[in-house]
């Protein structure tokens, strides 16, 4: 009888394996006539973009989605994994890790040994772009460590998995169509290697990029973003056309003082230099600033908080962004160029920061915001925006602002 018993729960065991194992494979099916469909769909608009049947049939022969790439929304997952699935370093790592001394001092030492290589490469660069070669070097060493780091990624396979389950589908689906459409002018399949967000080439430059600010230095018909002459000149092409000005740094390094504290930081309170100073603003190596410089407009920059370095950034420095939409990545192209140059690093060190996760940093905003203050997103993101209204919270206690996110904080806000 027991026997039986466990004949009869085995059979019922099996039974189940057998459905579900019936109910994945038809999900799975369901899932691969979803992504056929979309393809063919694709497949009519990149025809209706003058891309070639032939192209388009080579590039997606046997395409398969990659599911480990950031960015992604995929069934099932809640708000907090998809969060967590945004990778990338600049919104992950501290300040004092992403801006890593020795990675930074090896970089530095190779852009003056190429600084040097390419130096009539660059001199044409800086008198037909008007940007300074240390500028451009550090763009091609924060990019891809002047073509040392080995992309990983099919730029095709990248840009399909975004295009089709990314959270920025629409931006994706034009970078796709880009790349294709690079394919067709005769770019071999063999050099699209590329980040996990399809950039390609030693400068990083998205498909869409490719046309719009890629640059023949060499003038010999092509736009070859694999080689150096045309890839620093596309990349100092860029940041000319996003509002570079050449009579300014990117920012000076300064400390706090009078009437100014971290809550004031952001594009928000964007002022002259001189309005900086006369509030109580000193630069760091303690000489004053020219009448010249008390002209530009800056803004004041924390972006470890009170726990690091602290800037007033130009224009220049919002190029940067332009180029990646990041403060960490702004600092290390521009501690990177400061280096190459000669002029040294930041005097401040790093503090030893901790990250808090991204779910936390979204319970901090949507706190924030609850409470009155003017989180513009909740994101999970640390971004200036942020770090202001922590101050603000932070003064609005009675606490000395140091603007930086904390458990701590957050178990305060949670109160």
């Amino acid at each position: 009888m027991r026997c039986q018993k466990r004949v009869l729960a085995w059979t019922a065991v099996t039974a189940l394996f057998a459905i579900s194992a019936l109910s994945t494979s038809k999900a799975a099916e369901a899932r691969d006539a979803a992504f056929a469909t979309w393809l063919s769909a694709l497949r009519q608009e990149a025809i209706a973009e003058g891309i070639r049947t032939g192209t388009f049939d080579r590039a997606m022969a046997d395409i398969t989605l990659d599911l480990k790439l950031p960015d992604l929304v995929l069934p099932g997952q809640s708000q907090k994994q998809r969060r967590s699935n945004r990778g990338q370093a600049e919104f992950t790592r501290p300040p004092q890790a992403y801006l890593n001394k020795r990675q930074l001092a090896r970089l530095a030492k190779r852009g003056r040994a190429l600084a040097r290589r390419h130096r009539t490469t660059l001199s044409q660069i800086e008198q037909r772009l008007q940007v300074p070669r240390d500028v451009v070097l550090a763009i091609w060493g924060r990019e891809t460590a002047f073509g040392g780091y080995r992309l990983k990624h099919d730029a095709i396979r990248v840009l399909t998995t975004q295009a089709y389950t990314g959270r920025r589908k629409d931006m994706f689906r034009d970078e796709l169509l880009a790349a294709l459409k690079m394919l067709d002018e005769g770019v071999p399949r063999g050099k699209m290697r590329s980040s996990w967000a399809g950039a390609v080439g030693l400068t990083q430059f998205m498909p869409t990029e490719y046309f719009s600010t890629a640059f023949d230095l060499t003038g010999d018909g092509r736009k070859d973003l694999w080689a150096v002459p045309d890839a620093l000149a596309s990349a100092a092409n860029q940041l000319k056309l996003k509002g570079w000005m050449s009579d300014r740094p990117w920012g000076v390094e300064i400390e706090l003082g009078g009437r100014v504290d971290c809550a004031m930081a952001g594009p928000q309170n964007t002022k002259t230099i001189g309005e900086w100073a006369a509030a109580g603003v000193r630069r760091h190596d303690g000489r004053p600033f020219s009448e010249r410089e008390k002209l530009w407009d800056a803004y004041l920059l924390v972006a470890g908080g009170t726990f690091g370095p602290i800037f007033l950034v130009t224009e220049n420095y919002r190029v940067f962004r332009r180029y990646n939409m990041s403060d960490l990545y702004a600092l290390f192209v521009g501690d990177l160029a400061n280096r190459i140059a000669g002029r040294g690093t930041f005097r401040q060190p790093w503090a030893d920061l901790k990250q808090v996760r991204g779910h936390e940093l979204a319970d901090i905003q949507a706190r924030l915001k609850s409470r009155g203050f003017a989180i513009s997103k909740i994101d999970g993101k640390l971004g200036s925006n942020t770090r202001s209204q922590i101050g603000l919270y932070q003064r609005s206690r009675g606490q000395v602002p140091d603007c930086w996110p904390t458990r701590r904080l957050l178990a305060e806000l949670r109160q």
